[in-house]
């Protein structure tokens, strides 16, 4: 099987402007391949979820145009910004496109956050409107948006109990459900014709020595993440993808399920990945295709052998990273090729491994030089590197649209990651002497948990709310068996005698994501820093886990989910 998939695809990158849709660069949006899917492909099936709903092509577009045609009535005007705080659903889909359709940004919120991660996020992106899940309203009742002006709450029924909740944060504005607005009668001519130059999407990502920051996605930045992955897994519209993972992340939205959109296959999306059911949904919804990110390939491949690794259709799994320890053993465990790539939010996916290549270890493969120009520089000069030494990776792009255009509201940000004409990503990596791009690590101070990118500034300001704390620092630390991802250490000086630490972490539980709840604790009197007021985080991860530092799965304390 290896052999006959390896066959399948040619040396070097092949003509995007070829592959999906075809449609011509002026027309690379979203919005555009909706359109033409839904006339190309008509009745064939696009989304399926866990509960059983599906849409087809023609009805994603009918259905979009219904929303937009109704956001259109709420007022909604181009640039406005449309926050969803959403699971994965088929509603999610429907508010992001009928959202482009008008013009609008869509604003995609990571449904982990609460508390003051929540609220900045709000701020920062100043919706018009908010749809969110009727599960996860409540999450406003600790939200300020007296800043903002949100006029409409549009509220989706998720089988939760709190249909009737209204925070009061929310009170001021009205709200309605989300349903009812799908019976709309499409005006086409309300709706907008977007262009690639248009910014049709924020995504946040996480701040390492400040707030998250907002990522202005243009259409054919959003265009060509999903086209790159259609080139990379050779997608056709006979394969049908499956999507494990958030939808309010690139890989999920653009690599997965706007992937299959582009190609004119289908694609089964569930909320969440869980290793134990992975590989019977692959089994029973004929899955030929997959991402994997983070430890879930790990998980995967170390989940218990069965006679029926090998009793399914897929046959390609995109896997970052890949480790040396098991890429190869999962290939014969599952009769699968791994393919690995280098991208993030700001960037797009700037290279991919090639399927005939044997698997290797965080190799990301060569870029893609019709798109980008991609080089390893010292992290403090910005001069290129010879082969094989290890830098920081920068990016820019050759053609117009299809990188990011700054960060919403944070120019000093912008700049900063602008120096020198590059785009500097804050990871390390090296290209070998055939100009393939390996990952080596993070240059930047930020923690990765559970695939999620984390800011220490943030979950610092909320460490540093309790009684006892005067303030705190958060970092990763590397230890065995968290297959190659942080586990969060926090250092507080406090005030006074140390707060037990699992009724410490009681208290943070609610005021933070499960993902990002510490799972070391050390009480100190005071943080040691430099001469200039800087916390010296780097000792602290040398220090690692010292006879001080208190251990929450040492106790059993579990961070059960809501």
């Amino acid at each position: 099987m290896l052999e006959v998939l390896r066959s399948w695809t040619m040396r070097g990158h092949p003509n995007l402007d070829d592959l999906g849709p075809a449609l011509p660069r002026e027309q690379w949006t979203l919005v555009d391949a909706v359109r033409h899917q839904a006339a190309a492909a008509a009745e064939r099936e696009f989304l399926s979820f866990e509960n059983g709903s599906s849409v087809s092509f023609s009805e994603f577009n009918d259905l979009t145009d219904r929303l937009g045609t109704a956001l259109c009535d709420l007022g909604v005007q181009p640039g406005d910004r449309i926050l969803g705080l959403l699971t994965n659903s088929r509603e999610f889909m429907l508010a992001m496109i009928a959202t482009h359709k008008v013009g609008a940004i869509f604003v995609p919120i990571n449904t982990e956050l609460r508390g003051n991660f929540l609220e900045h996020q709000v701020h920062n992106s100043s919706p018009r409107i908010i749809v969110v899940d009727n599960g996860l309203i409540e999450r406003f009742d600790a939200v300020d948006t007296s800043p903002t002006a949100i006029e409409t709450v549009l509220r989706v029924n998720d089988g939760s109990d709190s249909t009737n909740s209204t925070p009061e944060s929310l009170s001021g504005a009205s709200h309605m459900p989300l349903e009812p607005l799908l019976e709309t009668v499409p005006r086409i001519e309300a709706l907008a014709t977007p262009v690639p130059e248009d910014v049709c999407t924020i995504m946040y990502t996480s701040g390492t020595t400040g707030p998250s920051k907002g990522v202005l996605m243009p259409q054919g930045h959003c265009y060509l993440f999903a086209l790159g992955t259609v080139a990379a897994m050779e997608l056709t519209q006979d394969d049908r993808y499956f999507c494990c993972m958030p939808l309010f992340h690139a890989n999920g939205l653009f690599m997965q399920v706007y992937a299959s959109l582009l190609a004119g296959a289908s694609c089964h999306v569930t909320k969440r990945f869980s290793v134990t059911d992975w590989l019977n949904i692959v089994r029973e919804e004929k899955i030929t295709v997959t991402n994997a990110l983070g430890v879930m390939p790990e998980f995967i491949f170390r989940s218990p052998a069965s006679n029926r690794d090998q009793d399914h259709l897929l046959t390609r799994i995109l896997a970052i990273p890949v480790a040396e320890e098991w890429g190869e053993a999962m290939e014969e465990r599952f009769g699968v090729v791994l393919r690995q790539g280098f991208g993030m939010t700001e960037v797009n996916m700037v290279t991919y491994s090639d399927l005939d290549d044997p698997v290797m270890a965080s190799c990301a493969g060569p870029p893609l030089s019709d798109f980008f120009e991609v080089i390893i520089a010292d992290p403090d000069t910005d001069r290129e590197l010879p082969r094989n030494e290890i830098g920081e990776i920068l990016v820019r792009p050759k053609v117009p649209f299809c990188f990011n255009v700054g960060y919403f509201k944070m120019p000093d940000k912008t700049v900063e990651a602008w120096r020198n004409l590059w785009f500097h990503t804050g990871d390390a990596g090296h290209m070998d002497p055939e100009g393939r791009l390996f990952f080596v690590d993070r240059i930047k101070d930020r923690i990765r948990r559970r695939g999620e990118n984390i800011s220490s500034f943030e979950l610092e300001q909320t460490l540093n709310e309790h009684p006892s704390v005067v303030e705190s620092a958060a970092v990763g630390l590397r230890v065995e068996g968290a297959g190659g991802e942080d586990e969060i250490k926090v250092v507080l000086a406090v005030d006074g005698p140390s707060p037990d630490p699992s009724e410490f972490l009681d208290w943070c539980v609610p005021r933070m994501p499960r993902h990002t709840v510490p799972r070391y604790l050390e009480f100190v009197t005071e943080l040691d820093k430099t001469a200039s007021g800087k916390i010296r985080k780097q000792s602290i991860r040398d220090a690692g886990v010292t006879e001080s530092t208190w251990d929450r799965e040492s106790v059993g304390y579990v961070v059960r989910r809501d």
